[in-house]
């Protein structure tokens, strides 16, 4: 007897639909989006998908930190492999992480809103005092060679924290007070003790949150132009006050002005992406890496990836972001739970923001601000929280009703082979 599996919204529909489109290049075309639209629309495409555009992700960033920090390593540390291997012992600890992360169920996770929210409250506090200062921001927390981002902890924090409060008030969030309290406020407090650590590129990802969190409960637009304005006027006005972002924006329009002075990097950047060409000149050919590009593993990575990798890498690493921005989006709308369709959402804007600001930044049509890009730069404190946050939606996508029928339908059949190879081994054995 054969049976369905529940994944394959009628296994034969594909190849009849196939069937009757015309035998042309134009039928072809159609017949293949046909089958891809039926793919995707299977209970268990955005649990794989998350799945396959996080692994290739980390291992995208792996080649390419190693890359990428080869020279620097030895000249700095004497050893080529020491950050690549760092990076490595990252996503070892980031793997059991987003597992056990995947496994929490929503309503244990909530618990944690509120606790996660004070603990990166208390963490950038203690970085405003306690904090070591890189490259004039005060934004690193730690003791000895152990050190970490809090307000990249705050990020996770943030968007879990928001979704747990949106969810308590589902019912309530057609009025403008419940929309904003104490989301907006608490977002705020988060937003001010970063900025006064001078970390202005994280505070624009902190107001990416906190507008794209508004915009899903269903904020009235008036509210966004407010928002947008006030946000503008802030950093014109923190841009002013400090003449080193002063200079980064004024280059960013045209780097080669001040060739030697805020337009080093940026113009080291157009000039990786520029030799790159079409297939690139190879893995672990880039020549800016040997000295021209600062922050060639961590900020700038996209420019070596380019440069070795060319425009097909490029590309190819802009689409798996835009897969995973796809999965997050199908997981937010399949679903009936406020907090997951919240919190799925967050995360898109987080990771999907930080990625659009990181390129923006590499091709010159935006200031350099020291956003890294997710998944792929190098630095632990920002890799294990986009770890978790994205086993907390493969948890909830594999939670589905649908999918979950489906994983447990495959289960079966794969107990149900086993069974069956075992009796014909044990009939071969005693023959």
């Amino acid at each position: 007897m054969t049976t369905t599996s529940p994944d394959q919204a009628g296994p034969g529909s594909a190849e009849q639909a196939a069937k009757s489109y015309p035998r042309t290049v134009l039928g072809y075309v159609k017949a293949w989006f046909h089958a891809l639209r039926v793919a995707l629309n299977r209970p268990l495409a955005a649990y794989y998908l998350l799945l396959t555009s996080t692994a290739l992700l980390l291992t995208i960033g792996l080649i390419m930190v190693l890359s990428a920090s080869s020279v620097w390593s030895y000249q700095y540390m004497d050893n080529s492999y020491a950050i690549v291997g760092r990076q490595v012992l990252w996503v070892m600890i980031g793997i059991p992480c987003a597992f056990i992360a995947s496994r929490i169920r929503p309503r244990h996770l909530r618990r944690l809103a509120w606790p996660a929210y004070i603990f990166a409250c208390v963490l950038l506090f203690l970085t405003i005092f306690l904090g070591h200062s890189v490259n004039g921001q005060q934004n690193w927390l730690g003791v000895g060679p152990v050190k970490i981002q809090p307000s990249e902890i705050a990020k996770l924090s943030l968007v879990l924290w928001a979704a747990h409060v949106y969810a308590l008030k589902e019912r309530r969030l057609d009025s403008l007070h419940e929309v904003l309290m104490p989301v907006v406020p608490g977002m705020a407090l988060a937003v001010g003790l970063v900025l006064a650590g001078q970390d202005l590129g994280t505070a624009l990802v902190f107001f990416a949150v906190m507008l794209g969190m508004l915009w899903v409960v269903g904020a009235p637009g008036k509210l966004f132009g407010i928002a947008i304005s006030v946000i503008g006027v802030s950093v014109l006005f923190l841009i002013s006050t400090n003449t080193e972002r002063l200079g980064r924006l004024t280059s960013f329009v045209d780097p080669f002005k001040d060739f030697h002075g805020a337009g080093w990097q940026p113009s080291h950047g157009l000039y990786a992406l520029s030799s790159g060409g079409l297939l690139g000149q190879g893995i672990g050919a880039s020549q800016q890496k040997w000295g021209d590009l600062p922050e060639a593993h961590t900020d700038y990575i996209f420019a070596v990836l380019g440069e070795e990798l060319g425009l097909v890498g490029t590309l190819l690493v802009v689409g798996l972001f835009l897969t995973l921005a796809f999965a997050l989006i199908k997981v937010a709308r399949q679903t009936d739970r406020p907090f997951v369709r919240y919190f799925s959402f967050g995360v898109l804007v987080w990771l999907l923001g930080q990625m659009i600001i990181n390129v923006g930044m590499v091709l010159a049509l935006l200031p350099v601000i020291g956003i890294p890009l997710p998944l792929v730069s190098y630095g632990g404190s920002a890799l294990i929280p986009s770890m978790v946050a994205l086993g907390v939606v493969i948890g909830f996508a594999r939670r589905e009703p649908a999918a979950a029928a489906a994983l447990a339908h495959r289960k079966a059949l794969a107990k149900d082979h086993a069974r069956q190879a075992a009796a014909y081994r044990r009939g071969q054995r005693t023959r």
